[in-house]
């Protein structure tokens, strides 16, 4: 017997955290990735972009290929291969198979997060999607809370193996909970990758889509170089840039489910302006906000909050557009946020390289301040829905 609808989207939640951790703890791990395999921090670095073409990438592509699958067998199919992913991370001899396992925990990532948004969706009363929504991305949340910081601690005592490890067994567990907790949901008629990609032929989309790209590079431009970051501003390292990183998930967690009830509230338009400006904002003030450990942790708390409030509009306004392909939309919108988390450890990496860590949040506001001007040039009259939403 199935859950309620309720616990539901909960299980969804707690795979999405799984696969969140999975994305985001290279960021935490990231001083001891660099003593470990005896890389500097921008190759180390690139285990996130590894991670995130792979997903972007693999994204509508995996999605076109499962399309006829029964939404409940590939979502646990999906955290199965991201649990294999993290144990191959966790065994892996050198750097260059590290590589090859974060892109293996990529394509179980890029399947579950989109179909897992949808069949939120799916289940769940129009006025309350956004709010829907936001609780299964509140699992990924959740990952920057705990998880990263989590993994951060653990490897600072057991190294980076034994957390790759913990995420792969979390990763299975969550698997198994999807599978008794979840009904069967049918798939939805088959779309082709010619079909899936012209969702996105809307200019409405695009932008859209061209917006999440480059919140998401700015913000994990500086996310997954925090650790230098911090240690030239506040002279801080080990343990408190730990704390550090669990202020900023408590804000995100907090950005999250906020973002998701002001845009069942007043619509996307608003709240993606609002928070637009706040991210552009916060990431400026960034290097003079951060000089010592209590003013870090407040900073980093509310750049949290205003960055995760940015995805439950986005969202909700990708399905105003198109309502009869949410599920192809969203995908769209996944390879988008990680084609962004995946620019970022290259462009990241260049900037620390060029003029240090105190250029990255001053560049990371100039692309929030492209995605504002883009949002408000280019919004225009949202489509009124004709279709239901389809789980694709």
């Amino acid at each position: 017997m199935s859950a309620p609808a309720p616990s539901r989207i909960s299980v969804l939640a707690f795979g999405a955290f799984g696969v969140g951790t999975s994305g985001y703890i290279v960021a935490g791990l990231l001083p001891a990735l660099t003593g470990e395999l005896h890389v500097s921090a921008t190759a180390a670095a690139q285990l996130v972009t590894a991670f995130a073409i792979a997903y972007a990438v693999g994204s509508p592509l995996f999605a076109a290929a499962t399309g006829t699958w029964e939404r409940r067998t590939l979502l646990v199919a999906a955290l199965a291969v991201t649990g294999a992913g993290n144990l191959f991370a966790a065994l892996a001899p050198g750097y260059g198979s590290l590589l090859v396992a974060r892109v293996v925990t990529a394509v179980g990532a890029a399947v579950f997060t989109p179909a897992a948004s949808a069949v939120a969706a799916e289940l769940t009363a129009p006025e309350r999607r956004g709010r829907a929504v936001a609780l299964v991305f509140g699992g990924l949340t959740v990952a920057l809370i705990f998880g990263v910081p989590l993994g951060s601690l653990i490897s600072q005592h057991l190294g980076y193996r034994t957390a790759f490890a913990l995420v792969a067994a979390f990763s299975l567990v969550s698997a198994l909970a999807v599978r008794l907790a979840l009904p069967t949901v049918a798939a939805p008629p088959r779309v082709g990758l010619a079909e899936r990609f012209a969702a996105g032929r809307d200019p409405r989309v695009l932008v859209m889509l061209a917006t999440t790209v480059l919140a998401c590079l700015a913000a994990f431009m500086v996310y997954t170089f925090v650790s230098p970051l911090l240690a030239a501003t506040a002279n801080v390292h080990g343990t408190t840039v730990t704390v550090l990183l669990f202020c900023y998930g408590v804000g995100g967690a907090i950005g999250n489910f906020a973002g998701g009830r002001a845009t069942d509230r007043w619509g996307s338009r608003r709240p993606l302006l609002v928070v637009t400006v706040a991210i552009t904002a916060v990431m400026a003030l960034l290097p003079l906000t951060t000089v010592t450990p209590v003013a870090a942790g407040i900073s980093l708390f509310v750049w949290g909050l205003a960055t995760w409030s940015f995805n439950p509009p986005v969202q909700h306004r990708l399905i105003e557009l198109s309502p009869g392909h949410a599920g192809l939309v969203l995908s769209l919108n996944a390879s988008a946020i990680y084609l962004g988390v995946g620019l970022s450890g290259v462009v990241g990496g260049a900037v620390l390289a060029s003029g240090g860590p105190l250029l990255l949040p001053e560049v990371a506001a100039a692309l929030t301040l492209v995605a504002l001007l883009l949002v408000g040039a280019a919004w225009g009259r949202v489509r009124e829905p004709r279709e239901q939403v389809a789980v694709g």
